[in-house]
């Protein structure tokens, strides 16, 4: 797609998070009128896992389409799966801006966007009734103002109104930019929030007549005392997958750059060594039933590849796609399915 660096140029002349509505607009409308069609993306090896069938292993992650506005004009771009959110209980309008700094020196960006969201209740509107043929996994969070011992309440709310349209949920307990969010993933907060998930789960099945997997995302900022303990508890409560992993407060690689100093969340090019480190240890501590979905510094199909050598069965990206464009999907489809490409 020869095209896209010079809409990059354009896109990079304006405001990320204007140029962000913009592209999705963009690929709204492309989609309406039928031109996502002539992308024609390898179709890929398809991929069983959490007991759902994927027709390739590439997704997007959560953060593009927080409100699942644009999934369906997405997915036709050759996504195998697709996450929206993530989601909470109420409308939130998140972080002050500017809250996304883009790297380009470095394929990277940093962002603080804090749950933006116009809450479960829209998004389930929204995909209610979805024609979209891939995988669709729901993320969930908690509101801003929710004290974190009452988290678990926001995150069952979510999950009860979610259960019926998800193929998977994921429990995002590892974003940056929501205060205290990451202490849930401490071996005392976690063990007792997927219970409380496990326990609703069930019940939910039993009401739908349907199982939806349960995926568990970290932090790449993990010890691994905490890596080990966040594996046992995972495996105990019978979730189905981690996603390993959000942005990193470090500045690998961008020290002294534009913008590397600006708090929030770090991904792109300079995540990759990081999360795939904490890629291998997850799957050293999980046993092999439970699913891994690589995610950090996806910038060209070898590093899709890289996920699935360090343990993955799944990958997902979201800023390698800023600075690649919808090519992006097709290298690691690619790049899965045939071997490496450069």
């Amino acid at each position: 797609m020869t095209w896209y660096p010079l809409a990059r140029k354009l896109l990079f002349a304006t405001d990320p998070e204007r140029a962000h509505q913009l592209t999705m607009e963009g690929l709204r409308l492309a989609h309406q009128l039928g031109a996502s069609r002539a992308i024609c993306p390898p179709e890929g090896k398809k991929v069983q896992c959490m007991g759902l069938s994927f027709r390739n292993a590439v997704g997007l992650a959560a953060g593009v389409d927080k409100n699942a506005d644009y999934f369906e004009a997405l997915g036709a771009l050759g996504f195998g799966f697709v996450e929206v959110g993530t989601v909470t209980p109420r409308p939130q309008p998140g972080n002050p801006k500017p809250r996304i700094f883009r790297l380009p020196a470095a394929e990277a960006m940093i962002n603080r966007l804090g749950f933006n969201n116009k809450g479960v209740d829209y998004l389930v509107q929204r995909v209610r009734n979805h024609r979209f043929n891939g995988v669709l996994g729901i993320n969930i969070g908690k509101n801003f103002d929710t004290p974190i011992e009452h988290a678990v309440e926001d995150y069952l709310l979510c999950l009860d109104k979610v259960f019926p349209y998800a193929d998977y949920v994921t429990v995002n307990i590892s974003s940056p930019n929501t205060a205290d969010l990451r202490s849930l993933q401490l071996e005392s907060a976690l063990g007792p929030l997927l219970a409380r998930l496990s326990e609703r789960r069930a019940a939910l099945a039993d009401e739908h007549e349907r199982f939806v997997p349960i995926a568990v995302k970290v932090a790449p900022d993990l010890e691994p005392e905490a890596v080990k303990a966040i594996a046992e508890a995972v495996d105990e409560h019978g979730m189905d997958a981690v996603i390993a992993t959000n942005t990193t407060v470090d500045r690998p690689g961008v020290n002294g750059m534009e913008h590397a100093d600006e708090p929030g969340g770090l991904s792109g090019k300079p995540l990759k060594t990081r999360s795939n480190e904490i890629l291998k240890v997850f799957r050293q501590k999980l046993p092999d039933h439970i699913a891994l979905i690589g995610v950090g510094g996806i910038t060209r199909g070898q590093d899709a590849a890289d996920k699935l050598i360090a343990g993955a069965n799944l990958v997902q990206f979201y800023t390698g796609m800023v600075y690649r464009g919808p090519e992006l999907v097709g290298d690691c489809i690619k790049a899965l399915s045939f071997g490496p490409v450069n």
